[in-house]
Order: C-alpha cells, then sequence, then structure tokens
C-alpha cells in the first residue's frame, strides 16, 4: 500500500483529489472515492474531506485521522470488492441512531471522542474502445459509444499502435482493407480483451489465413470477431456501427469485459486497541507492547499507558 509522501499521493487535498478521480476513470484503474458528509467534534476530518482508495493499494487525499484511516482501508477493500456504494459511520456506539440501509457502523472509542460519516462510493472502470479507420461506420460507432460514457478513442490506422491498448482494451478495427492486416497484427500484440474487424466474410477467411501465415496462432486468431457486430442482415452503415456495439453491450453484460479487482498490493495486518476497541494497523507506529507470548497495539500512547496500568493493579 503507498501511503505517501510530502509531494506524493496522499498530498492531494480539495478538488485535486476529484482530479485525481477523473485521471483514474480515464486510465481505467477501479478505485473508492471517499466523502465526509457529517461529522461531530472534535474530529480531525472535515465536511466534505474526500479520499480516494485505489484498486492498487494507494491514498490520495485525507479523510480523517490515525482513528479512521485503518477503518476505512478495510471498508474501502469491501466496496470495491462489492461494488456497492455504503454508508460509513464512525464513531462511539451510541453516537448513531437508526441509520439507512446499506450503512455500516463501527464502533470505535477514539481518545477525540469526534465521529464520523463518509460515504464511499466505488468506481469501477469504464470499457476502453478503440476504433481504427476513418469511415463513418467508425464515426458512428464512436459517436455512439459516448453516449454511453465508455472512453473512446477513435484513430486512423496510419496512428494506431499497441502502446494505444491494455489488457482490457477492446479493438474494432474498421479500415475497410486499408492495412488490416497490419492493425490486428499489432492490436494482438497486446492481448486486448476484444479485437473485432469489419469484414465480410470473404474477407474475413483472407485475413485470417494471412495472419496464420504471418505467425498468429490458431487461438488468437479464432478470438478474432469476424465480422465484428451481431448478424442484422443487410444493413446500412449506420446499422452496422449498432450491431457492433449492441454486440459489445451484450458481452460486457456477460461479464467479458469485467476487470477483477486485485486485492491491496500489501496486505496490510490490523489488530484491535484493547482498550478503545479501534482497528489500528499493526506494526512499530502502534505502539505495540508484549504481554507473555502476546503483542497488543494501541491508537495512541494514552490507550497503552491504561493497559499498562490495568496490568500493574491486576498483578497487584
Amino acid at each position: 500500500m503507498t501511503i505517501g509522501s510530502p509531494d506524493g499521493p496522499r498530498a492531494v487535498e480539495g478538488w485535486g483529489v476529484l482530479e485525481r478521480a477523473v485521471d483514474l476513470a480515464r486510465r481505467g484503474e477501479p478505485f473508492v472515492l471517499a466523502t465526509v458528509v457529517w461529522r461531530e467534534g472534535p474530529s480531525s476530518g472535515q465536511y466534505g474531506s474526500r479520499a480516494i482508495y485505489t484498486a492498487s493499494g494507494e491514498i490520495h487525499g485525507w479523510i480523517g485521522g490515525a482513528c479512521a484511516e485503518p477503518v476505512f482501508i478495510r471498508e474501502a477493500v469491501a466496496t470495491l470488492d462489492a461494488g456497492v456504494p455504503r454508508l460509513l459511520a464512525l464513531g462511539a456506539a451510541d453516537r448513531f441512531g437508526d441509520l439507512p440501509q446499506g450503512s455500516a457502523a463501527v464502533p470505535m472509542s477514539c481518545q477525540s471522542e469526534g465521529a464520523l460519516q463518509i460515504y464511499l462510493e466505488p468506481v469501477m472502470a469504464v470499457p476502453h474502445l478503440v476504433i481504427v479507420g476513418s469511415s463513418p461506420m467508425a464515426a458512428t460507432l464512436s459517436l455512439l459509444a459516448t453516449q454511453l460514457d465508455w472512453n473512446v478513442e477513435l484513430v486512423d490506422g496510419p496512428e494506431f499502435g499497441e502502446g494505444l491498448l491494455s489488457e482490457h482494451s477492446i479493438v474494432v478495427v474498421a479500415t475497410q482493407g486499408h492495412g488490416d492486416e497490419d492493425v490486428l497484427a499489432a492490436a494482438l500484440k497486446a492481448t486486448p480483451a476484444y479485437v473485432g474487424v469489419v469484414a465480410s466474410s470473404k474477407r474475413a477467411e483472407s485475413i485470417r489465413a494471412h495472419l496464420l501465415d504471418q505467425g498468429a496462432s490458431e487461438s488468437q486468431v479464432d478470438a478474432l470477431h469476424m465480422p465484428a457486430g451481431l448478424d442484422l442482415g443487410r444493413t446500412s452503415h449506420k446499422e452496422v456501427a449498432v450491431a457492433i456495439l449492441a454486440e459489445l453491450v451484450q458481452l460486457r453484460a456477460a461479464g467479458d469485459f469485467t476487470q477483477a479487482v486485485p486485492p491491496p498490493a500489501t496486505a496490510v495486518a490490523t489488530a484491535t486497541d484493547p482498550i478503545c476497541g479501534m482497528t489500528v494497523e499493526v506494526g512499530p507506529a502502534a505502539f505495540p507492547y508484549e504481554l507473555g507470548d502476546e503483542t497488543y497495539y494501541f491508537c495512541c500512547p494514552g490507550c497503552r499507558a491504561t493497559f499498562e496500568r490495568q496490568q500493574t493493579e491486576g498483578s497487584g
């Protein structure tokens, strides 16, 4: 997990967090956007404070101090996994009444005695569609996919390269016989999630044979969608665009383009402060205290001192 330096991810705040969110969405990285929607002081989190937790384990922004952060990380991971927004209430158990459905109340007896309600919103990656070609069909497909809020790039054949793609990209080759094979050879190197070709059945067989002759594997060639799109019979170029988009929407609904959210880059071990009940990250910064064969961790020196005193009084 990347915590960040003074000039790193955590330094982002205010509108900068939203700008970072837009950048992450464009790059196709899933993340959780957290916003403080209610607070009761004293608390370091303020109304409108925002933070981002990415699927790669980075934190951008600020929603609260040492009391809130471990809980935020844990709940953000769960929110990404479920893909459903939730309201997170942090504070003493008696601070909150009836919470709305979908809320999670986390008792936390932080010494500041503050409380927060944080809205966690998962932002999953939108499809990245790369359309290669300058035909009217390509322009129509670009326009339609943009209306679905997909991340769309329309490039001409000579401008295309495998560097435009990731393994999650969707590629539609609509170069209409002008360098189809070269574009496909470059696309296959990036192993995108989908490669479709706008071509007749006869042209598709010619392309298939050429790619095999050039060393493409049978599995790569068999995975190509040629012709691309649902078979709607005789159609105009605009209707071909509709047929292709319909196939892509159908495949997406079936889960073909769904990105699995990876676990945090580094698993974070946590423990419960035996005095206040707060979740803390295990490590030297959590004021460890060894008692027999067990090590206890605390949110602050005060809780550790209280625990030590209890042990002394109990053994006296």
